[in-house]
Protein backbone atom coordinates (compact mmCIF):
# COMPACT_ATOMS: atom_id res chain seq x y z
CA UNK A 1 0.00 0.00 0.00
CA UNK A 2 2.62 2.73 0.84
CA UNK A 3 4.34 1.60 -2.79
CA UNK A 4 1.32 2.62 -4.28
CA UNK A 5 0.74 6.01 -2.39
CA UNK A 6 4.38 6.92 -3.77
CA UNK A 7 3.74 6.09 -6.99
CA UNK A 8 0.38 7.71 -6.97
CA UNK A 9 2.11 10.99 -5.48
CA UNK A 10 5.30 10.96 -7.72
CA UNK A 11 3.04 10.91 -10.49
CA UNK A 12 0.88 13.55 -9.26
CA UNK A 13 4.17 15.78 -9.32
CA UNK A 14 5.25 14.74 -12.60
CA UNK A 15 1.95 15.37 -13.57
CA UNK A 16 1.77 19.13 -14.54
CA UNK A 17 5.03 18.30 -16.37
CA UNK A 18 3.16 16.96 -18.94
CA UNK A 19 0.06 18.86 -19.41
CA UNK A 20 0.15 20.18 -23.02
CA UNK A 21 -2.00 23.06 -22.63
CA UNK A 22 -2.71 26.61 -21.51
CA UNK A 23 -6.09 27.95 -21.04
CA UNK A 24 -6.61 31.31 -22.27
CA UNK A 25 -10.46 32.48 -22.14
CA UNK A 26 -11.59 28.64 -22.31
CA UNK A 27 -9.40 28.63 -25.37
CA UNK A 28 -6.83 25.80 -25.36
CA UNK A 29 -3.47 26.70 -26.48
CA UNK A 30 -0.61 24.50 -26.93
CA UNK A 31 2.48 24.77 -25.23
CA UNK A 32 4.49 24.49 -28.66
CA UNK A 33 3.29 24.03 -32.13
CA UNK A 34 5.35 22.37 -35.14
CA UNK A 35 4.88 24.43 -38.69
CA UNK A 36 7.36 23.61 -41.78
CA UNK A 37 9.24 21.53 -39.52
CA UNK A 38 10.08 23.86 -36.79
CA UNK A 39 8.60 23.63 -33.50
CA UNK A 40 7.44 27.20 -31.50
CA UNK A 41 6.90 27.12 -28.15
CA UNK A 42 4.17 29.36 -26.81
CA UNK A 43 5.66 33.07 -25.58
CA UNK A 44 2.22 34.93 -24.62
CA UNK A 45 -1.35 35.01 -25.51
CA UNK A 46 -4.23 37.18 -24.68
CA UNK A 47 -7.67 38.16 -25.07
CA UNK A 48 -8.84 40.74 -27.57
CA UNK A 49 -11.62 42.65 -26.42
CA UNK A 50 -13.55 45.43 -27.70
CA UNK A 51 -16.81 47.44 -25.84
CA UNK A 52 -16.16 44.99 -23.03
CA UNK A 53 -16.94 41.92 -25.43
CA UNK A 54 -14.46 39.31 -26.06
CA UNK A 55 -13.26 38.96 -29.83
CA UNK A 56 -10.88 36.60 -29.67
CA UNK A 57 -7.38 34.94 -28.16
CA UNK A 58 -4.29 35.82 -29.76
CA UNK A 59 -1.39 33.96 -29.14
CA UNK A 60 2.35 34.43 -30.24
CA UNK A 61 5.20 30.99 -30.83
CA UNK A 62 8.74 31.50 -31.10
CA UNK A 63 11.85 29.53 -31.02
CA UNK A 64 12.68 30.43 -27.65
CA UNK A 65 10.85 32.69 -25.52
CA UNK A 66 11.32 36.58 -26.56
CA UNK A 67 10.48 39.60 -24.43
CA UNK A 68 10.36 42.41 -27.18
CA UNK A 69 9.02 43.11 -30.55
CA UNK A 70 12.58 43.67 -32.11
CA UNK A 71 13.85 40.05 -30.86
CA UNK A 72 10.33 38.42 -32.90
CA UNK A 73 10.86 40.68 -35.94
CA UNK A 74 14.56 39.52 -35.96
CA UNK A 75 13.55 35.53 -35.22
CA UNK A 76 13.39 33.31 -38.44
CA UNK A 77 10.30 32.10 -37.61
CA UNK A 78 7.40 32.95 -35.39
CA UNK A 79 3.59 32.55 -35.25
CA UNK A 80 0.70 34.70 -34.23
CA UNK A 81 -2.15 32.50 -33.29
CA UNK A 82 -5.62 34.41 -34.01
CA UNK A 83 -8.48 31.61 -31.91
CA UNK A 84 -11.99 33.41 -32.84
CA UNK A 85 -14.39 33.34 -29.43
CA UNK A 86 -17.21 35.36 -30.73
CA UNK A 87 -19.81 34.82 -33.16
CA UNK A 88 -19.57 38.90 -33.40
CA UNK A 89 -16.48 38.87 -35.97
CA UNK A 90 -18.17 38.65 -39.26
CA UNK A 91 -15.41 38.38 -42.55
CA UNK A 92 -15.98 42.07 -43.01
CA UNK A 93 -14.76 43.31 -39.41
CA UNK A 94 -11.77 41.25 -39.49
CA UNK A 95 -11.06 42.93 -42.60
CA UNK A 96 -11.84 46.22 -41.40
CA UNK A 97 -9.51 45.64 -38.31
CA UNK A 98 -6.67 44.35 -40.37
CA UNK A 99 -6.60 47.01 -42.59
CA UNK A 100 -6.77 49.54 -39.67
CA UNK A 101 -3.61 47.60 -37.81
CA UNK A 102 -1.81 47.86 -41.14
CA UNK A 103 -2.31 51.53 -41.10
CA UNK A 104 -1.12 51.67 -37.63
CA UNK A 105 1.38 49.22 -37.93
CA UNK A 106 3.07 51.55 -41.19
CA UNK A 107 2.12 55.56 -39.83
CA UNK A 108 -0.32 55.16 -43.01
CA UNK A 109 2.53 54.39 -45.30
CA UNK A 110 1.05 50.68 -46.75
CA UNK A 111 1.09 51.81 -50.46
CA UNK A 112 4.86 49.48 -50.78
CA UNK A 113 2.86 46.15 -49.41
CA UNK A 114 -0.58 47.12 -50.63
CA UNK A 115 -0.21 44.55 -53.22
CA UNK A 116 0.49 42.10 -50.87
CA UNK A 117 -2.28 43.48 -47.87
CA UNK A 118 -5.00 42.79 -50.74
CA UNK A 119 -3.85 39.29 -51.04
CA UNK A 120 -4.06 38.33 -47.30
CA UNK A 121 -7.47 40.28 -46.95
CA UNK A 122 -8.59 37.83 -49.94
CA UNK A 123 -8.01 35.09 -46.65
CA UNK A 124 -10.97 36.40 -45.16
CA UNK A 125 -13.58 36.99 -47.50
CA UNK A 126 -15.37 33.30 -46.15
CA UNK A 127 -17.57 33.25 -43.40
CA UNK A 128 -15.72 33.53 -40.18
CA UNK A 129 -17.63 31.89 -37.17
CA UNK A 130 -16.79 31.60 -33.21
CA UNK A 131 -14.27 28.49 -33.07
CA UNK A 132 -12.35 29.78 -36.09
CA UNK A 133 -8.71 29.48 -36.14
CA UNK A 134 -5.94 31.24 -37.84
CA UNK A 135 -2.45 30.78 -37.86
CA UNK A 136 0.17 33.09 -39.46
CA UNK A 137 3.30 31.47 -39.37
CA UNK A 138 6.00 34.74 -40.38
CA UNK A 139 9.18 33.31 -41.52
CA UNK A 140 11.75 35.84 -43.21
CA UNK A 141 12.85 33.15 -46.04
CA UNK A 142 9.25 32.05 -47.29
CA UNK A 143 6.43 35.16 -46.49
CA UNK A 144 3.22 34.42 -44.80
CA UNK A 145 1.77 31.59 -44.69
CA UNK A 146 -1.83 31.80 -43.31
CA UNK A 147 -4.01 28.53 -42.12
CA UNK A 148 -7.28 28.30 -41.08
CA UNK A 149 -8.65 25.75 -39.07
CA UNK A 150 -5.20 24.39 -39.55
CA UNK A 151 -5.44 24.07 -43.77
CA UNK A 152 -2.75 26.44 -45.61
CA UNK A 153 -4.17 28.68 -47.63
CA UNK A 154 -1.93 30.79 -49.12
CA UNK A 155 1.59 32.02 -48.48
CA UNK A 156 2.18 36.21 -49.19
CA UNK A 157 5.98 37.03 -49.91
CA UNK A 158 8.01 40.37 -48.59
CA UNK A 159 9.92 40.88 -45.59
CA UNK A 160 8.32 44.49 -45.40
CA UNK A 161 4.49 42.52 -45.29
CA UNK A 162 5.99 40.41 -42.48
CA UNK A 163 6.87 43.58 -40.29
CA UNK A 164 4.10 45.21 -41.11
CA UNK A 165 1.98 42.03 -39.99
CA UNK A 166 3.52 41.39 -36.99
CA UNK A 167 3.51 44.77 -35.75
CA UNK A 168 -0.38 45.08 -36.24
CA UNK A 169 -0.25 43.28 -32.38
CA UNK A 170 3.13 43.87 -31.72
CA UNK A 171 4.04 47.23 -32.81
CA UNK A 172 4.08 50.73 -31.56
CA UNK A 173 0.57 51.24 -31.73
CA UNK A 174 -1.02 47.30 -31.24
CA UNK A 175 -4.34 46.53 -31.59
CA UNK A 176 -4.56 46.37 -28.10
CA UNK A 177 -1.56 47.15 -25.68
CA UNK A 178 -2.73 44.73 -22.76
CA UNK A 179 -3.00 42.00 -25.66
CA UNK A 180 0.75 42.59 -26.77
CA UNK A 181 1.66 42.64 -23.34
CA UNK A 182 0.52 39.37 -22.78
CA UNK A 183 1.76 37.77 -25.92
CA UNK A 184 5.08 39.28 -25.25
CA UNK A 185 4.67 37.11 -21.83
CA UNK A 186 4.79 40.20 -19.24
Amino acid sequence: MKFLSTLLFAGALLLPSTIQAKDVAGVMLEDSLTLNQQTLVLNGAGVRSKFFLDLYVGSLYVPTRLDNTAAVIAADNVAVKLNITSGMITAEKMINAINEGFDDATDGNTAAIQTQIDQFMALFSDEIIDGDQFTLLASKAAGVTAFKNGVAQATISGEDFRQALLNIWLGEEPAQKSLKKAMLGK
